[in-house]
């Protein structure tokens, strides 16, 4: 049997993604057969791969799981938190398979966040390649000029770097705020915060409605199901892995 890269066979077993999986190998933490590795060792499926001294498992029959989570603020999205803070697994409650979060929500934002053991799904959605669409929900203060909306669709420049054209569009105003709905193709650290702030708008509120051709919907903050059959089918067409 042709061996595998290391990174892969843990992402295929659920264990984490295959960037974490990277990371874990960097920091000595896996080891094949009883030996420590290095980044781009590989493995056949039937090896002993430890991680902290717990071994893998990579069964052939593996039950893949697809969860959609309405994630409430003050909640880091992280398997373990070093500091204490909770966590978004602490309201998976019932989910016996270990799962993983898909990208990353930031502790005060909110809405729609996707878990999975598949490796590669996850590994697919988050590759920058692939450009799958994000749709959010901002609120910001204190209000927003035609000039500001004008930089924000056109792109702003985030460490050095333009983001791509973004579409921004006005749902509502108040004195004193503003809603948008925002909608990027790349997924940067903290992208949306950093663009509001870039053209001097404060963010007061950010809850992402839809990821690709998934929608949030009526999911209640903190509550999570799986994803449908047709929704798994379509975010896999999304990503070039239709059935």
């Amino acid at each position: 049997m042709a061996k595998v890269r290391i990174q892969k066979i843990i992402a295929e077993s659920g264990y984490c993604s295959r960037r974490k999986a990277e990371e874990l190998i960097s920091k000595g933490r896996v080891k094949l057969n009883g030996r420590p590795i290095k980044l781009g060792d590989k493995a056949e499926y039937k090896d002993i791969i430890t991680i902290d001294g717990e071994r893998i498992n990579t069964p052939k029959n593996k039950k893949y799981l697809y969860l959609m989570m309405n994630k409430p603020r003050g909640y880091v999205t992280t398997v373990f938190d070093e500091l204490g803070r909770k966590c978004v697994m602490d309201l998976l409650d019932g989910v016996e398979e270990r799962v993983y979060p898909i990208g990353r929500l930031d502790r005060n934002s909110e809405g729609l966040l996707l878990f999975t053991n598949d490796g590669n799904f996850a590994n697919s959605i988050m590759h920058p390649s692939k450009r799958i669409s994000k749709s959010y929900r901002v609120t910001v203060r204190p209000d927003i000029s035609d000039e500001q909306l004008v930089k924000l669709s056109e792109g702003v420049e985030i460490d050095g770097r333009m983001t791509m054209p973004a579409t921004v569009n006005v749902l509502s105003k108040q004195e004193g705020r503003v809603v948008l709905l925002i909608t990027i193709k790349e997924g940067r650290n903290r992208q949306i915060r950093r663009m509001c702030e870039a053209v001097g708008l404060e963010v007061a509120r950010l809850r992402r409605v839809s990821l690709g051709p998934l929608k949030l919907g009526m999911l209640k903050p903190g509550a999570y199901r799986e994803l449908t059959a047709e929704e798994l089918r379509a975010i896999r067409n999304a990503i070039g892995k239709g059935d």
